[in-house]
């Protein structure tokens, strides 16, 4: 089985955030308090199957999936958008392409050590998030 992503991990660094909104076309007021909050994301996996949550003050965003299998994801509380999205095994990383009327969509989750990696893209802006396992 590639990695196991189980358990809680706090963010500790969060690089290109609002640019990464703005290529979302997310409201000036919106990008301004979520450039303040501190993420925390839980992850639920059995096998392929996986539960997440991104917690914040602000909002929270759950999204389930099997890896393989593509859905439409609504991204409300995002940028509120429906999106084709298929989550595929890329050795350890999981990658999501999200089709849309937004080019270049989607994100990769790595593990290294004890830090979980998030790189979102949307258009030509890469933001790159760091969280720590917290249990």
């Amino acid at each position: 089985m590639p990695a196991d992503y189980n358990g809680t991990w706090e963010m500790e660094s969060n690089e290109n955030f609002e640019g990464y909104m703005k290529a979302l076309d997310i409201d000036f007021a919106t990008r301004k308090i979520a450039l303040h909050l501190t993420q925390t994301k839980v992850f639920s996996q059995n096998g392929d199957k996986f539960e997440t949550k991104t917690l914040s003050t602000f909002r929270n965003y759950e999204l389930n999936f099997t890896v393989g299998v593509e859905f439409e994801e609504h991204t409300k509380g995002l940028d509120n958008r429906k999106v084709q999205t298929l989550v595929t095994w890329d050795g350890d990383k999981l990658i999501c392409v999200q089709k849309g009327e937004k080019k270049n969509r989607g994100w990769k989750h790595w593990i290294e050590g004890d830090k979980l990696h998030l790189e979102m893209t949307c258009e030509d802006q890469v933001c790159h998030q760091v969280f720590k396992k917290k249990n």
